[in-house]
């Protein structure tokens, strides 16, 4: 199972998350059939969420969401307070050649475009509270130093951010995946900062640790170094998706009586695929006159 942890460090003056998500990315690019560099582009979004998303409390939902005028289109990432997170890419089979240094041309698929940041709170209840929503330009379409980007611009917050994903031809596709993110605090001194830059630029590549067995609190040390830290919480993370047959039987419904008796007569059923989590719901003869027999419609 996949974890995720947070913690403050150097005497509370820096908050600090660290994941691995391999699991969590597996599934998601099993359900989208992604190609290869939206696979690395869609796990960097989905770990970066749920990293952001760490002190998330019960009926809090964080959305990521880049839209973007490459050939990806735009991405999107959720992730609420038990761990969960899912997501989709608006073009799954988007697909540039490897860079020269032979990594994925993330950025190359993303291009120019907007970041947001949509907080949420009590949607589950029925609150109809307005969201947070922050919004910078893309700065790099790397993901990870976008994310960094939207901290430090939006949220004033100076922070380091480390994204990875790992792939093979073989089964299974992702090697291995998972995150870090270290924020700076107001009250963090200057010298703890250039401490960790010095250590992160040091350290091992973060997807090669995680394929040899580090844990989070593994890839929190060799982001730190000497610097102490205090884990705070740890969670099971995994892809996981809200939607359900009833709630395909809701949405149908509320397309009204004509709708559902033309797919009745026409049709002789319905399909409806989630976005989300690609998941096809298929409703028979027998569901539809349901609908309308019981005047849901």
């Amino acid at each position: 199972m996949d974890k995720l942890i947070h913690g403050i460090a150097a005497d509370a003056t820096v908050r600090v998350m660290a994941a691995v998500t391999t699991e969590t990315v597996r599934e998601a690019v099993r359900r989208h059939q992604t190609s290869p560099t939206v696979s690395a582009a869609l796990g960097r979004m989905l770990t970066g969420t749920l990293l952001l998303g760490s002190s998330l409390k019960e009926f809090d939902r964080l959305t990521v969401k880049i839209e973007s005028e490459g050939a990806v289109e735009g991405i999107v990432a959720e992730a609420v307070s038990d761990g969960t997170v899912r997501g989709y890419v608006k073009n799954s089979i988007a697909e540039l050649p490897l860079k020269e240094n032979g990594k994925f041309d993330v950025s190359g698929i993303i291009g120019k475009g907007m970041f947001y940041v949509i907080r949420e709170s009590g949607f589950d209840l029925g609150l109809h509270r307005e969201p947070y929503v922050g919004t910078v330009p893309i700065t790099s379409g790397e993901i990870a130093e976008d994310f960094a980007y939207y901290l430090a611009k939006s949220e004033q917050i100076p922070s380091a951010v480390m994204l990875g994903v790992l792939l093979q031809p073989e089964d299974p596709y992702v090697t291995c995946a998972g995150g870090v993110m270290i924020q700076m605090l107001p009250t963090a001194n200057e010298n703890v900062a250039v401490m960790i830059e010095d250590t992160i630029l040091h350290a091992p590549q973060l997807t090669t640790a995680i394929k040899e067995g580090a844990t989070p609190e593994d890839l929190l040390k060799m982001t730190l170094g000497i610097i102490d830290y205090e884990i705070l919480g740890e969670k099971d993370v995994r892809f996981e998706c809200n939607c359900s047959f009833d709630r395909a039987v809701q949405l149908i419904s509320s397309l009204g009586h004509a709708e559902v008796k033309s797919m009745l007569e026409e049709d002789k059923g319905a399909k409806m695929t989630c976005g989300f989590c690609n998941e096809l719901y298929t409703l028979d003869e027998n569901d539809l006159r349901k609908m309308l027999e019981t005047e849901r419609v």
